[in-house]
């Protein structure tokens, strides 16, 4: 179903989650599989974040309003799950000895896993109000 959420920059956006469902997941994948015991913690958070971009991802695609909620509740946890694990892996470095993708705000991945959530709460935003405001919302 293509709506405002995933039409124009939405679909772009819709792209770029899935691209970091992919690479995140292949990343922990790799981790899990060969190195698991030297860092687990991160390998593991690097899994979740690869899960929630999988399923922000398909609400952002799946549009509607259960799309949208899921995609909203997505985006807050990635949100949170970056500022927390971000801020953690800078202020203990011992209790992340690897990085997941969200270590030190994503820097790994270009600070994008901490810019991605902010666009997509934007985006969520916006187009519900444009929804409301052309009455299909």
């Amino acid at each position: 179903m293509r709506d405002r959420l995933n039409s124009g920059p939405g679909l772009v956006l819709v792209i770029v989650y899935g691209i970091f469902a992919l690479s995140a997941g292949a990343r922990a994948t790799v981790q899990i599989t060969t190195k698991f015991d030297e860092a687990p913690e991160a390998y593991l958070l690097s899994a979740l974040a690869a899960l929630i971009y999988l399923i922000a991802t398909v609400g952002l695609a799946r549009g509607g309003a259960f799309g949208r909620r899921l995609a909203l509740v997505c985006c807050s946890a990635e949100l949170l799950g970056v500022l927390v694990v971000g801020t953690l892996s800078i202020a203990d470095k011992a209790a992340f000895p690897d990085d997941s993708v969200w270590s030190v705000y994503g820097r790994g991945y270009g600070f994008i896993p901490l810019i991605l959530p902010i666009i997509g709460l934007y985006w969520l935003r916006h187009t519900a109000r444009a929804d409301r405001a052309a009455g299909t919302h």
